[in-house]
């Protein structure tokens, strides 16, 4: 079964990047891309994705603030915050804007694909989710 990926990111290259990788690393497809939050809560109604990937610094609309008005949305998709700034944002807070995970640009990639598979995919903890994408990836490489 297919799942929708919506990718909210206010720059291009980050959204094309993060698309490219979705789509390259999980069994996943990315329904479409916003570049802000007002976009990513149109679209959202729209497309009905499964899980928005969600930037926190957005010009016009925080990442919290869409996220927020995601939670409302009937069916709420999964939400994961992916950003430079994730140090700085406080997980229990987080979980009160409807925010599912809150994950770093600056950490390893890899762990991006491990909490959209562990979030979309029933019963797949994260640290299964990682040796799954391993398994995929050296299945890909030979």
């Amino acid at each position: 079964m297919s799942h929708g990926i919506l990718v909210v990111d206010d720059n291009a290259s980050i959204r094309r990047l993060l698309v490219s990788f979705v789509e390259s690393n999980t069994p996943f497809r990315v329904c479409g891309e916003a570049e802000n939050g007002a976009e990513a809560i149109r679209k959202t109604k729209e497309l009905q994705p499964d899980l928005v990937l969600l930037d926190l610094t957005m010009p016009g609309m925080s990442g919290t603030e869409t996220a927020t008005a995601l939670r409302l949305l009937e069916p709420r998709p999964k939400i994961i915050l992916f950003t430079l700034h994730a140090d700085g944002v406080n997980k229990e807070l987080a979980s009160v804007f409807g925010i599912d995970v809150v994950l770093s640009k600056a950490e390893a990639i890899n762990s991006l694909v491990r909490h959209i598979k562990a979030l979309l995919l029933p019963n797949t903890p994260v640290g299964e989710a990682t040796r799954d994408s391993a398994a995929n990836k050296q299945r890909r490489v030979n």
